[in-house]
């Protein structure tokens, strides 16, 4: 066991005789001292003995201090309006600046491949922003998850480059790679002891953004892959918590489809804490599978192609985490513009959780 202020409670733990702590109290009458000593022993004794064994065994003690807490934004497509401001030296993040400057650990899927480079693939939509947009991204953002369906959209050169620019920029990146070993690498984090594993997958095509032996690309969601990727990061890492993060389902459906359940189902079974989702450009529900959160999708967060309200709505996922898994999560609810440019909507509700609550629930807009 772990325990803060254990110096200060050692010498109360090697014995248990009537005297224990004793010189605590020595400004009492003795009899007062050894009934106060002894009734304190009592009370005091199960939970200094599951202390003890504990201690033993090497379990750490996980107190609400030892929280962190974790960021996730959706969809984030920079050219466009976003791609524009970032170019006269304005900040289409800044309405939430604050918000995001709390958390310990910021990721957002980055759905544009971020490069001068390569050229436009045959597809109806490609997203393409230009590498000053990373220094704006680093400012709120410690990390981008790249296994989608636009990350490839320039070609694999392109892909490539973008990678260099990340790393180059400090920033770190899942779900993609030089390979494809690197592209199912975890993100692995230590935050004040808490050893996070983050994983990135795409299932939307085109399936050729996906790395090769010897080509940049993306994570494809395979489930035997997934499965052995999710192991891995519990048993050769040594994780503490794993999270998938999935770019799954279809586009403007408001509920998790057949394949999006058992395959978070079948990650769950393997060792995931908690499965994060997006995609269908919309919020889809929030729920618990062996009582680990599923968010099946938060929605966009910087986008400009939308055409209905609800494309126009999305969230912001904390989710707050200890050694044991997520002890709880809130969603931040955020309003697109018609320039695909975001603020709070702070008069929205969204959804919420915490640990051993059987349900997900409801909660106002905290900024």
């Amino acid at each position: 066991f772990f325990f803060s202020s254990r110096r200060r409670h050692t010498r109360c733990l090697s014995d248990w005789s009537s005297d224990v702590c004793s010189s605590d109290l020595t400004h009492l009458p003795v009899l007062a001292q050894r009934d106060q000593a002894m009734k304190g022993m009592r009370e005091l004794r199960p939970w200094l003995i599951g202390i003890l064994i504990c201690h033993a065994a090497g379990w750490p003690l996980i107190s609400h201090a030892e929280e962190v807490s974790l960021v996730f934004a959706g969809d984030t497509v920079l050219n466009d309006e976003a791609g524009e401001m970032i170019a006269r030296g304005e900040d289409p993040f800044a309405p939430f600046a604050s918000y995001l400057a709390r958390a310990d650990f910021r990721i957002a899927n980055l759905e544009c491949v971020v490069s001068t480079l390569g050229e436009a693939v045959d597809k109806v939509y490609t997203f393409q922003a230009h590498p000053r947009v990373l220094p704006v991204i680093k400012q709120h953002f410690d990390a981008v998850a790249l296994a989608n369906n636009h990350s490839g959209d320039a070609g694999p050169v392109a892909f490539a480059d973008m990678l260099q620019a990340l790393t180059r920029e400090g920033m770190g990146f899942v779900g993609g790679g030089m390979n494809l070993q690197e592209a199912h690498k975890p993100l692995l984090l230590n935050i004040r002891g808490v050893r996070i594993a983050l994983l990135s997958y795409n299932e939307f095509h085109p399936r050729s953004f996906e790395a090769g032996f010897q080509l940049p690309g993306v994570a494809w969601s395979e489930d035997t892959q997934v499965v052995a990727d999710i192991r891995a990061a519990r048993q050769l890492h040594r994780a503490d918590v794993v999270i998938p993060i999935m770019h799954w389902g279809w586009e403007n459906e408001r509920q998790a489809n057949a394949r999006q359940r058992q395959l978070a189902r079948t990650m769950v079974l393997a060792g995931a804490d908690a499965v994060i989702g997006g995609h269908p450009h919309v919020t889809q529900e929030v729920t618990l599978v062996h009582g680990k959160p599923v968010i099946f999708s938060v929605g966009n967060f910087v986008m400009k192609e939308t055409d209905n309200e609800h494309q126009r709505r999305g969230w912001l996922l904390k989710l707050f985490l200890d050694k044991k898994g997520v002890t709880r999560f809130e969603t931040l609810p955020v309003r697109l513009d018609l320039q695909g440019l975001p603020s709070m909507d702070p008069d929205s509700s969204s959804p919420c959780w915490q640990r051993h609550q059987r349900q997900v629930q409801t909660c106002p807009s905290r900024p």
